[in-house]
């Protein structure tokens, strides 16, 4: 038995895999349903189930990737060709070793066309299936044992051998409820994807579409209704659309691309709408091509239209988010579309290169981008720096000499990791209210960070660059002090970000990284932002015990005790692991949940999670879904969970159908740095977050988690929801 299992990984998983991979799915209960629909013709059920398990029996022993055994990449061709073959054929000894050789040659197929489409970074979709199908059709018209079915003639005996008398009673029920004769139609396109044409089974899979998907289901009515609505526009033959059925070309289309391969949107629907017609073109010109080799086209328009349409939009150079492909996929498009929207919100700008603030200490902007000075035109986005006191002053004294400013030769740092491309450091420094307009930028030093990525500081003091031409350097290394060379009437550090590596060359508006923004008794963290003028600006200044705290290495284990309000104590055990692509989480075994984490050295992340949503690790992960390492006192970080995250479900489903146009629930995260114990040593910290979803300002849901950090890391953390209290404490970490 352990050796099967270690053969035949989650062999079960591959098979339900199977079946919903037709719809881009992976859920279980939709599975259910549609396995069931196929057994409404038993020995079409037989056959695809034998053709998925020999496809995937034969996968695993050949040794393909089994991560894709798993998602049911390599059984779906398979399964639609044995339903199609056992619809088609009667059983019997001979067709169902016709059946076994049909499913490998589909697997190879699988493979062949995987190959091809693949290294176009498109999907194989239901190809393999239609030559697999072609292939046995026209050979089996050379097998004399092989018979046709007469199956479906007689729909009621067949209901009756299912079912009985109530299931007779149910698909009579069905067929004279007055159903509308689009709707009816609609239904029955739906079970002609499984090869069963009757109302019954396509009612069923509504359901299971419905309830995998809310958007899929819309997108399935918009796809079908509009090619409705478009033939009875052109005057088309509208029969064409129940000729076997053929219509779920639109539905499997309109899922695909307004849903799956590409992020629900308005601009996904709308596409779902212009690329009706296309759909019909390619359905009825190949129908004609094809009836003359008695072949049915099957799914080729879905193919055709939904390769064509994604290779298309790989040749986009502007746009990119009309309409936006998915790039992690998680077979969902509500999961996939606020995913989404939250990574946007959360690194939207994250793929900047990370800039810091070139200085150490609290400085003032006193002249930002667009300013009245001299940041204009093409160098309008720049910034000019100078340390204020708490009056607002930069000097002390009469301010008439260069020292009596407070930034005057102090040290200026790199504000990334770099090379020095060019440096000046000859040029004087000026009397107070003099200026160099020979030497328009002094004594100043350009940076390469990447390709047509530089940073340029000027007004240096002279003399005092500690690098030369062809140096690297590193994020916060000093590089020079700050002076009053060149056009410069007091001292200051002016600091750019440029496509070029030339002095004087143009702006580039480009953000800083994070920084904090000084109000008066107040700390306000920004990510990705343009300090504006007139501003008070640092770096995140790291805290020791934040930074062990939260700097999780992979093997590194912890032991939690845990002690609820109310049920027993018990014991937890949670590991770091990290992915072979270098993504890291926390892992409960217990639980089988995994929170995915990102650190970038000043701020930590919980990126998303996956497991069990009743268990502890999920309440540490929202409440510490963010976490700057620095520590101010009363500082308010803030940030925002998927809409999927905690929400009512009743909610939840009604905002499923509209999201791809408006969201009217959110889930929010706060997190304030509420205490220290000892300032000067800057240990004993207390954090307190607050999770809370929220509909049109009224809070549904709420939980609190106050983390407790030591020189050692985090010592322990309370949760707090639905009034109970849940206390846990580190007992060890290794």
């Amino acid at each position: 038995m352990q050796k099967l299992r270690s053969t035949f990984p989650s062999f079960l998983t591959s098979i339900i895999n199977s079946y919903t991979q037709i719809f881009f799915s992976n859920n279980r209960i939709f599975a259910l349903i549609l396995i069931a629909v196929t057994f409404f013709d038993f020995w079409a059920g037989l056959s695809g189930i034998i053709a998925v398990m020999v496809s995937n029996i034969l996968a695993y022993l050949i040794g393909f990737n089994r991560i894709n055994i798993k998602k049911g990449y390599y059984g779906f061709n398979s399964l639609l060709v044995g339903l199609g073959l056992g619809v088609y054929y009667q059983p019997g000894l001979e067709f169902f070793i016709i059946l076994l050789f049909a499913s490998l040659l589909t697997l190879f197929l699988t493979l062949m066309v995987e190959g091809v489409v693949g290294k176009y970074g498109l999907p194989f979709l239901s190809l393999s299936f239609l030559l697999g199908t072609w292939a046995v059709s026209l050979a089996a018209r050379q097998f004399t044992a092989l018979h046709v079915s007469e199956r479906g003639i007689f729909m009621t005996n067949e209901m009756f051998i299912m079912g009985g008398q109530t299931m007779v009673n149910s698909y009579n029920w069905l067929t004279n409820l007055g159903i509308p004769e689009p709707l009816r139609l609609y239904f029955t396109s739906l079970g002609a994807i499984f090869f069963q044409y009757h109302l019954f089974a396509g009612i069923l899979i509504a359901i299971g579409l419905l309830i995998y998907s809310r958007i899929a289901f819309v997108l399935s009515l918009l796809g079908f209704f509009s090619a409705y609505a478009y033939y009875n526009f052109i005057g088309a033959d509208i029969h064409e659309l129940s000729y076997s059925f053929i219509g779920f070309n639109f539905i499997l289309t309109s899922i695909a691309i307004g849903g799956f391969f590409i992020i629900p949107s308005r601009w996904s629907f709308l596409w779902v709408i212009l690329l009706t017609p296309l759909i019909s073109i390619i359905l009825t010109s190949t129908q004609l091509i094809f009836s003359m080799f008695q072949l049915s086209v099957y799914s080729l328009p879905f193919n055709m239209v939904v390769l064509l349409f994604l290779y298309a939009l790989k040749f986009r150079e502007r746009f990119f988010d009309k309409p936006e492909l998915v790039s992690y996929q998680q077979y969902s498009p509500e999961i996939n579309l606020y995913s989404h929207i939250n990574y946007r919100t959360r690194f939207g700008k994250a793929h900047y290169y990370p800039f810091v603030l070139p200085f150490w200490g609290e400085w003032k902007v006193t002249q930002g981008h667009d300013g009245t000075l001299t940041h204009q035109g093409d160098w309008r986005h720049a910034w000019d720096f100078e340390i204020a006191d708490e009056k607002g002053k930069t000097f002390s004294g009469k301010g008439s000499e260069r020292e009596d400013y407070f930034c005057y030769n102090k040290p200026v740092v790199a504000p990334a990791d770099g090379r020095v491309e060019e440096i000046v450091d000859s040029i004087d420094d000026n009397e107070i209210g003099n200026m160099d307009l020979e030497h328009n930028w002094g004594n100043t030093i350009v940076l390469k960070h990447a390709d047509q990525l530089y940073s340029k500081l000027s007004h240096l003091k002279k003399g005092s660059c500690k690098v030369t031409a062809g140096d690297a350097v590193k994020k916060g290394q000093v590089i020079a002090r700050c002076g009053n060379s060149g056009r410069s009437p007091v001292p200051h550090i002016h600091f750019q970000i440029q496509q070029t590596p030339y002095i004087g060359s143009k702006t580039l508006d480009y953000p800083i990284s994070q920084f904090i923004h000084h109000k008066p008794g107040i700390f306000e963290l920004r990510s990705y932002e343009n300090p504006e003028n007139g501003i008070i600006v640092s770096n995140v200044s790291r805290n020791a015990s934040l930074e062990k705290a939260f700097h999780f290495i992979p093997g590194q284990k912890f032991t939690l005790d845990v002690k609820p309000e109310v049920e027993k104590e018990y014991t937890l055990e949670w590991e770091v692991e990290i992915s072979p692509v270098n993504t890291s989480c926390i892992y409960c075994k217990k639980t089988n949940s995994r929170a995915w984490f990102r650190n970038d050295g000043d701020i930590h992340y919980f990126t998303h999670f996956e497991g069990d949503r009743s268990s502890l690790l999920f309440r540490f992960f929202l409440g510490a879904y963010k976490i700057m390492l620095g520590y101010y006192p009363d500082l308010l970080v803030k940030d925002t969970y998927p809409v999927y995250t905690f929400s009512n479900k009743i909610l939840g489903l009604l905002q499923d159908f509209i999201a791809p146009f408006i969201l009217f629930l959110k889930a929010d995260y706060s997190l304030n740095y509420i205490g220290m114990e000892d300032e000067l040593m800057q240990t004993g910290i207390r954090l307190r977050s607050v999770s809370k979803a929220t509909f049109g300002g009224r809070e549904m849901k709420r939980m609190e988690c106050e983390m407790f950090i030591s020189p050692q890391g985090l010592e322990r953390f309370v949760i707090k929801e639905n009034s109970k209290t849940t206390q846990v404490k580190l007992v060890a970490d290794r």
